[in-house]
């Protein structure tokens, strides 16, 4: 397996990642993703183990039950909403309705006390009405992402939803933008203050103008002052002492 080589390297962290990381496996007779996770899990110098974007429905019980077992797993996921509406993501051909994204969500929760889910949101698909928009808005507000990438709807030539009815203006576009993403920072504010005072595990990703910085295990930037030699590729434990609205500060 590469992995194994990836670790000889000393690195620490692997991201599983790609297009579409739940369909892995379906070619193969009785090979998935989580047997993969398990393997990787095995492999010796691997300390963390990272998903990519992932499709809601890869997250059932059975599948949930067995990455509980995998101590190298990070508890960080980054589910695929685009919409917390149940007609528009009807008409953006969404195998899955706001309900079962809610059950997935605490189901999550329910199994990792410190995880932390991000999401992607389109703002502006064609039909979505302010009413519509609405129900995405306070979906999310109740779901309490810890970070949200929003997107503004873009006509792509030759696909279908460019040629659908009830295209929304740029204006108004640009507005659900701005309100979605003051959400986004609220609650990214919000988790990260609750941070104050504890010790977590860094690795250190990246040095510059004498900050380091890096990511724990459930996707929180860690920001610290240098305090001599660099040591990229390393996991430390540190003690949180502030926070701001993209990172928490270690002593």
């Amino acid at each position: 397996m590469k992995s194994n080589g990836i670790a000889k390297k000393g690195i620490k962290e692997v991201v599983i990642t790609g297009i579409h990381v739940a369909s892995y496996g379906k070619d193969f007779e009785k090979y998935k993703l989580i047997d993969l996770l398990e393997e990787i899990n095995q492999i010796e110098g691997i300390q963390r183990i990272r998903l990519g974007s992932i499709e809601p429905l890869l997250i059932t019980e059975e599948f949930v039950q067995r990455l509980s077992k995998l101590e190298k797993i990070c508890v960080h996921f980054h589910l695929s909403l685009q919409s917390g509406c149940d007609e528009t993501l009807k008409r953006m051909n969404r195998r899955y309705t706001t309900e079962q994204f809610k059950n997935i969500v605490q189901l999550l929760r329910n199994t990792y006390p410190d995880v932390n889910l991000t999401t992607d949101i389109i703002v502006g698909f064609p039909g979505e009405s302010e009413e519509e928009f609405n129900k995405t808005y306070n979906f999310l507000k109740d779901i309490k992402f810890y970070k949200m990438h929003i997107f503004q709807y873009s006509p792509r030539k030759g696909t279908k939803a460019a040629n659908l009815p009830k295209q929304v203006p740029p204006g108004i576009k640009e507005k659900r933008s701005k309100k979605l993403i003051a959400l986004s920072d609220n609650n990214e504010k919000i988790y990260n203050s609750q941070y104050i005072g504890k010790q977590v595990q860094v690795l250190w990703e990246e040095e510059k103008n004498n900050i380091y910085k890096g990511h724990t295990k459930n996707y929180m930037l860690v920001e610290r002052k240098g305090t001599g030699n660099f040591m990229q590729n390393t996991i430390e434990t540190v003690e949180i002492q502030t926070a701001n609205e993209h990172s928490i500060i270690a002593k």
